[in-house]
C-alpha cells in the first residue's frame, strides 16, 4: 500500500508541476512497472490459490495489462504536448480505480483468509520481487511473465503460444 501511495503523490506532482515531468515519469514508469510485476509474480498467484481471490485476481490482472498499455502511452507522450494532460488523466482514473478495488476486496480477503505469518512471507517476497523488477519499462515483458499475467487473468490456452501470440492474446483478453 505505500506504493500505491507514492504513486498517488507522483500523480499529483505530475499534474500540478508539468515542470517536473520529463524527470518525474520515469520514475512513476518504473515504480508502476515494478509493482505490478511484483503483484503478478507472488501475491496473485497466492491471493487466489490460498485467499479464495481468484475471481478479483482475474479482474485485478486484467486492470494491470490495461494499466501497462496506458504508462507506455503516456511514456510514449512529450510531457510538454497537450495530449500528456489526457494520457496522464487516463492512467491515473485506471490506476485509482485498481487502486480502491484492490485495497477494498483483495487486500481485505487476504487479510481474512491468510495467517500473518503468511503474510509476511508474502510480503516480503513481493518486497525481493519488487527490487528485481526496477528498471524495467511496461513493454519489457519476458515469456514467462506474460504466462504468469495469462494464469492470474484465467486466460486457457496459452501453454503453446510464442511471446508474440500470448501477448496478443493476453492483451485481446483484457480489452473483452
Amino acid at each position: 500500500m505505500q506504493d500505491h501511495r507514492e504513486v498517488e503523490r507522483l500523480f499529483d506532482e505530475l499534474k500540478e508541476n508539468p515542470e517536473k515531468r520529463p524527470n518525474l515519469l520515469p520514475v512513476l514508469t518504473i515504480l508502476l512497472t515494478a509493482h505490478s510485476r511484483a503483484e503478478e509474480a507472488e501475491v496473485y498467484p497466492v491471493a487466489a490459490a490460498e485467499a479464495g481471490e481468484k475471481e478479483e485476481v482475474s479482474h485485478s490482472q486484467q486492470e494491470h495489462i490495461e494499466a501497462d498499455q496506458l504508462l507506455a502511452e503516456l511514456a510514449a507522450t512529450d510531457p510538454t504536448s497537450p495530449k500528456f494532460d489526457s494520457a496522464l488523466q487516463n492512467l491515473v482514473d485506471a490506476v485509482s480505480h485498481h487502486v480502491e478495488e484492490e485495497e477494498t476486496k483483495v487486500l481485505p480477503g487476504m487479510r481474512s483468509n491468510l495467517s500473518d505469518k503468511r503474510r509476511t512471507e508474502l510480503g516480503e517476497a513481493f518486497v525481493a520481487s519488487r527490487k528485481q523488477h526496477l528498471g524495467e519499462q511496461p513493454g519489457d515483458m519476458t515469456r514467462d511473465q506474460l504466462a504468469q499475467q495469462a494464469a492470474n487473468a484465467d486466460i486457457s490456452g496459452t501453454s503453446g503460444l510464442s511471446k508474440d501470440k500470448l501477448q496478443k492474446k493476453v492483451q485481446s483478453e483484457a480489452d473483452r
